[in-house]
């Protein structure tokens, strides 16, 4: 027994060893800011007629991976902070910043709040330690048009955005914080008509999009997951 054990604790102390210097996981998501109806009632189709399509939708990715990946997987959700705070005291009159914070409470994750696009790109290069931490994930919730995350279009200027990350910036985002094989994509509009290009060079690492519109209105109807419109696809 004194032999066997001589020869299982170099082995399993290797196996320990390997095993702590696999780098740990990160899944993000990103969730930007609603428009607000007083730059939206006039139009044909208003954008956001409810506060919370881009949260509610990040919140049902949230649950499936921890359904997936179980309940200790690291998720950080960033969320565009100005956005919510305009349309609560403009608009909702209530709390939507609490709101936000209790599902971050209840599903025990990560919350970060942001403001510009160089504080998201400022997150995906160092907001871990990227020589132990990689993204395997990373998806986006909001208003986008083929070149540009919006985060806060038609928020506080009609029809515009003061906050967003262009495809132009996205050399900023560092070569090796991902996983070999992540999981990548925009659920905005257009997104895979050029910008999906863009990121691919820049990083190195697919990212899905539409090629056409997508739409959050009638959530409810299909688990809050968001579809493309009529003649849009997926590509990139």
């Amino acid at each position: 027994m004194p032999r066997l054990l001589a020869l299982l604790i170099p082995a399993l102390l290797s196996i320990h060893l390997a095993a702590a210097a696999q780098p740990r996981e990160e899944y993000i998501l990103v969730s930007g800011g609603p428009s607000l109806e007083e730059w939206e009632k006039y139009k044909d189709e208003p954008h956001d007629r409810w506060w919370g399509n881009f949260i509610r939708a990040a919140r049902v990715r949230i649950q499936q991976l921890q359904k997936e990946k179980g309940p200790q997987v690291l998720i950080t959700w960033l969320v565009h902070k100005p956005s919510y705070a305009r349309r609560a005291s403009r608009q909702d009159k209530t709390d939507l910043l609490a709101n936000i914070i209790s599902v971050r409470d209840k599903y025990n994750i990560r919350l970060v709040w942001f403001d510009t696009g160089d504080e998201l790109v400022a997150y995906l290069n160092n907001g871990m330690p990227r020589d132990s931490v990689k993204i395997a994930n990373f998806e986006y919730y909001g208003h986008s048009n083929r070149t540009c995350w919006m985060f806060d279009y038609s928020n506080e200027i009609d029809s515009g955005s003061k906050s967003w990350l262009h495809e132009s910036e996205l050399k900023s985002i560092r070569r090796g914080i991902f996983v070999r094989k992540p999981f990548i994509k925009s659920w905005g509009c257009h997104t895979a008509e050029s910008m999906s290009k863009v990121w691919k060079k820049a990083t190195g690492t697919r990212m899905i999009g539409a090629i056409g519109k997508t739409d959050y209105a009638y959530g409810h109807l299909r688990g809050w997951i968001p579809a493309l419109s009529k003649g849009a696809r997926w590509g990139g």
